[in-house]
C-alpha cells in the first residue's frame, strides 16, 4: 500500500504513529474532538504498540532466544495489531473535515457506475454492510485482484481479509470507539455523517495505485 499515510506508519525498524492530517476539533460533528484524540492518541497507539511487541517476540523467536511454543500466538498478535494499525492509518487519510466529493469524471466514479449502478445505490449498499457489521469492525471497499472489480465488505476483526491481494479504498471504523461518544448508540447516524466528510481524492488514488499493482 503506497498511501503517504502508510507511509508515514513505519521508521526506522518500527512501526509508528502517523499524524493526523488535520487538528483534534476538524472533524465535528462527525467526531468530537475528545473522541479523535482517544481514537488515535490512545487506541490506535495501542495497536501500534502491540505489532511492535508482537515483532520483537517474533525476532526472538527467530533468534533462538525464545521457544518456538510462543510462536503462534506472536503471529496473531501480530496480525491482530498491524492490521489494526493498518486500517486506521488508512481511515484517518480517507477523511476530511468537509468532505472531498467524488469527481464524475474519476476512474472510482466510472468504476462505481459500472459495478453498483449509481453512487446513491453504492452509499445505500455500503452503509448496509457497515450497519450489519456484528460487534466491533469495519466496513471496507475495496478491489478484487483477480477480476479488478470493486468489492464491498465487512471485516470483524483487524487481520481478517476478504481475500488475500485485496486492496482497501475505503474504510469506516464502525468499533463502538469510534463514534460512542459523539453519536451513543447511534450507529446510522455516525455512518451517515462519515459518508459526507469522505476524501474522495484520496480514495480515487488508491484504485488508482491498485489498477497498477502499487498496492
Amino acid at each position: 500500500m503506497n498511501s503517504s499515510c502508510l507511509r508515514n506508519a513505519y521508521a526506522e525498524g518500527h512501526y509508528v504513529l502517523p499524524p493526523l492530517p488535520y487538528g483534534d476539533a476538524s472533524l465535528e460533528p462527525l467526531i468530537c474532538a475528545e473522541t479523535l484524540y482517544l481514537h488515535h492518541d490512545k487506541h490506535h497507539a495501542a495497536y501500534v504498540a502491540g505489532a511492535n511487541a508482537a515483532l520483537e517476540t517474533l525476532q526472538l523467536i527467530n533468534a533462538g532466544e525464545l521457544s518456538t511454543a510462543h510462536a503462534s500466538a506472536a503471529c496473531q498478535n501480530f496480525a491482530f495489531n498491524l492490521g489494526g494499525h493498518i486500517l486506521h492509518s488508512l481511515y484517518w487519510e480517507n477523511l476530511a473535515p468537509k468532505g472531498v466529493h467524488l469527481r464524475t469524471d474519476s476512474l472510482l466514479s466510472e468504476a462505481i457506475d459500472a459495478e453498483f449502478g449509481s453512487y446513491v445505490a453504492f452509499e445505500k449498499l455500503y452503509t448496509a454492510v457497515a450497519l450489519a457489521v456484528q460487534g466491533s469492525g469495519w466496513a471496507v471497499l475495496g478491489v478484487d485482484p483477480i477480476s479488478r472489480r470493486l468489492i464491498i465488505s465487512g471485516i470483524c476483526k483487524h487481520h481478517e481479509v476478504l481475500v488475500p491481494s485485496f486492496s482497501p479504498l475505503l474504510v469506516c471504523d464502525v468499533w463502538e470507539h469510534a463514534y460512542y461518544l459523539t453519536w451513543s448508540n447511534d450507529r446510522k447516524g455516525y455512518i451517515n455523517a462519515f459518508m459526507q466528510h469522505i476524501n474522495w481524492t484520496v480514495v480515487n488514488e488508491r484504485y488508482e495505485k491498485a489498477l497498477r499493482n502499487e498496492f
